[in-house]
């Protein structure tokens, strides 16, 4: 037989060649990409880390960890923008994940992480702390969000954002923001370019502010002489008049009650101009609230005033809804004035709710899908008339309400809800011998003066914001003041709140005074706007 046989064993030449073969046929190790986004979770931004994967499989793209139906969608803007930028999608399984994966995500600024994930997807990205934000239009321009801002201003609050890359046409509002180094890009194009070059310097200058500042301690405070109403035009009520600057001096809650027509309103719109300064973050935070209710902030040096009318829901003034909280007018009053024209014609449950936020400067939202936190650090003025038809206090108008519909009129106002309220005001009838005396213009550098004072003396907050320990700081009284104080406790019942009150405004008015520390005559002054 001429066959050739052999062992099943093979030769040993051919056994060396295949092991060589198997050496050299190296694995290549799957590039999973990763760059960093966020989304909001509330009003704070979360870090979200953005990864993707080519893989061998029936060619598709899947965007997975709980993805709202805005991110889902970024898929067809992502593909039509790399379409239209000569890029040729791999025949292979793109699947781009959202890290944490147990967190809820929305937003069209995911976009263009997206985009650069797959545009990149043979190169390596090597970048840490590099954040990535914007939306794409169908043609690859970036485009802007409206909740880029609140989300950068929570990230670099955080400590968590140093540079990023950020639409052209954001940097209008988002170079307020300092400490951030922002890379602004038209297009997609222009994003990967920058990627693939690693040329990641900044090429926004920072914004520098307008309006009119001075130095306290390191810290710049801005304001503006800007007087729509003037105080001039209120005549005569001299005693509201100075309240109302003490009011603003210490930023302390304030009730006027009187007649129809004798300057409640007229008074309580103009407070506003007069306010004392803000520093940059209280600027951004009055900024980033207006964010997320959908308006574009002006970045001025005013603080907001908002008036609900009495007819209001509890959820337009707090905040509400029932898969996604947003802001109510409570909030958009952060760092302002939240006026209440009518106060006891809005509802029981409406003033009882405001306790909370007057004492702790928070509104908290609870809902079955969200539990949201918003800042409400808010001064609270209030206008009244001493009954439903309002002539109760006249003396040339007869009052036609009965002491049962005077009384119930009365009782909407729980004593809890009063006792935080620091100044009471009754004001004048209208005579017509009466004169506007005060500018707003004077009251407002009385009110500088008082701020300067306040800050520094080393104080975080304002005298009406001053927590218990820092009421047995700043506001020291001395011997004949104590003992007048004393005298009132007993005589008056006051409560624990109604001490500190009256303590606080006694501060603002010796500041107002140039006093050290709180004599007779700034307690007494203090003494005499408490609630009968």
């Amino acid at each position: 037989m001429n066959a050739k046989t052999h062992s099943g064993n093979l030769p040993p030449e051919t056994k060396n060649i295949t092991v060589k073969n198997i050496k050299q046929k190296e694995k290549k190790q799957a590039i999973v990409n990763r760059l960093t986004c966020a989304t909001l979770e509330g009003v704070n931004a979360r870090v979200i880390e953005v990864e993707a994967t080519f893989t061998k499989g029936l060619p598709g793209f899947s965007v997975v960890g709980l993805a709202s139906s805005d991110i889902q969608e970024s898929k067809e803007r992502t593909k039509s923008a790399l379409l239209t930028n000569e890029f040729v999608f791999p025949p292979l399984k793109i699947t781009i994940n959202l890290s944490p994966s147990d967190l809820k995500k929305s937003g069209t600024h995911f976009d263009l992480s997206l985009a650069l994930l797959i545009a990149l997807n043979k190169t390596t990205i090597e970048e840490e702390g590099l954040f990535v934000f914007g939306e794409l239009g169908l043609d690859g321009k970036v485009k802007t969000s409206s909740m880029l801002f609140p989300l950068v201003l929570s990230l670099k609050e955080q400590g968590f954002i140093k540079r990023a890359i950020v639409p052209k046409e954001s940097i209008t509002y988002l170079s307020h923001i300092s400490g951030v180094d922002f890379i602004a890009v038209d297009t997609l194009s222009e994003a990967i370019e920058i990627l693939k070059s690693k040329n990641f310097k900044a090429n926004v200058q920072t914004f520098s502010y307008e309006a009119e500042s001075f130095n306290v301690q390191d810290t710049s405070y801005y304001f503006e002489r800007k007087y729509e109403r003037d105080f001039l035009d209120v005549k005569g009520q001299l005693v509201a008049k100075r309240a109302s600057l003490i009011a603003a001096a210490g930023m302390h809650n304030f009730l006027m009650e009187g007649n129809p027509g004798c300057g409640k309103s007229m008074i309580a719109k103009r407070i506003k101009d007069i306010l004392p300064p803000l520093f940059e973050e209280e600027i951004l935070s009055i900024a980033k609230h207006q964010f997320l209710d959908g308006m574009t902030p002006d970045f001025s040096a005013l603080r907001p005033i908002r008036s609900p009318h009495h007819t209001a829901t509890s959820a337009s003034i707090f905040g509400g809804g029932s898969t996604m909280a947003k802001i109510g007018e409570v909030a958009l009053a952060h760092k302002g004035i939240l006026f209440f024209d009518e106060l006891p014609h809005f509802s029981k449950a409406v003033l009882e709710a405001l306790r909370e936020p007057l004492q702790d400067k928070k509104v908290h939202i609870a809902r079955v899908n969200t539990k949201i936190e918003y800042e409400a650090d808010i001064m609270f003025v209030a206008a009244q008339n001493p009954c439903p038809c309002g002539n109760l206090l006249s003396k040339i108008k007869s009052c036609r309400c009965s002491e049962v519909e005077i009384k119930r009129y009365q009782n909407k106002l729980s004593d809890p809800f009063l006792d935080r309220i620091d100044l009471f005001v009754v004001m004048q009838e209208v005579n017509s011998a009466d004169k506007g005396d005060i500018s707003s213009a004077q009251m407002h550098e009385e009110v500088l003066e008082a701020f300067k004072v306040q800050k520094l003396r080393g104080q975080i907050r304002l005298n009406g914001k001053l927590t218990e320990e820092e009421i047995e700081t700043y506001c020291i009284l001395d011997n004949d003041a104590s003992k007048i104080l004393e005298s009132a406790i007993s005589k008056f019942g006051l409560s624990h709140r109604s001490i500190a009150s009256v303590r606080k405004i006694g501060r603002t008015i010796a500041d107002l005074s140039a006093h050290d520390k709180i004599e007779k005559s700034d307690l007494l002054e203090a003494l005499s706007y408490r609630r009968r």
